[in-house]
């Protein structure tokens, strides 16, 4: 499966540069030249992670890093800030505001795709799984749909997060907090009853096919998904 990288820079040499680097270590590159064409891509899909350069017309890119990580749907896309500002003050400020790292321009291909790969590994983003499957129940992360049988299931971006993290580890039991580490990220700060609502959807959602069992909770620590039984 290729990494989905959405790619936000507005001046149109380093936009390029960033797509040849990515498309040739086997990334696909999805590419915006402000921050408003961004937030319309990512209405559509959502990526596995964000390159963002910090000074962009209109909104900037720090407004947009803030506004993403506000968001439900948006705030687990580990976001990688790019930027000619390299005082140790600008860098706090863009790791305090969610970037989950940080690049001064200018740097070589090598160290764009090793930090692109560390940020990967520590979000727990998969580079090789496509398809998980438990019986009719089927998550696929390219096309980010999750069925039953042929039939396409209506969850959120978080709902999806939270199914494909439970089907990658089947049986293994989760506090809330854990769950909130893993799915919506560590630098996120909500309720842990932020998690409880998701699973009572994403239950009401398969109990239409009486898989609601699937995802079970686990008394004085917190939820399981397991097929056993199944």
């Amino acid at each position: 499966m290729k990494l989905k990288i959405l790619v936000v820079e507005d001046e149109q040499a380093i936009r390029e540069m960033l797509e040849m680097i990515l498309e040739k270590e086997g990334f696909e590159a999805i590419i915006a030249e402000t921050a408003e064409q961004a937030l319309e891509i990512l209405s559509e899909t959502i990526p596995d992670l964000i390159l963002l350069d910090w000074m962009l017309p209109g909104i900037s890119g720090i407004e947009l890093e803030k506004k993403l990580k506000k968001s439900d749907s948006y705030n687990a896309i580990p976001i990688i800030l790019l930027t000619a500002r390299g005082e140790e003050e600008d860098k706090i400020k863009g790791l305090e505001t969610g970037a989950d790292d940080y690049i001064t321009k200018p740097f070589s291909p090598r160290e764009l795709i090793a930090r692109i790969k560390a940020v990967v590994r520590r979000t727990n983003k998969s580079l090789s799984v496509e398809r998980i499957v438990f019986g009719n129940l089927q998550l696929d992360v390219e096309q980010h749909q999750i069925r039953v049988g042929d039939e396409p299931l209506d969850v959120s971006p978080t709902e999806f997060r939270l199914m494909q993290f439970f089907m990658s580890n089947p049986d293994k039991v989760y506090s809330r907090n854990q769950l909130l580490d893993q799915v919506w990220g560590r630098n996120i700060y909500i309720d842990e009853r932020t998690v409880d609502v998701h699973i009572r959807r994403l239950r009401k959602i398969l109990a239409k096919y009486q898989l609601d069992e699937l995802i079970q909770t686990v008394r004085g620590f917190g939820y399981r998904f397991s097929f056993s039984g199944k």
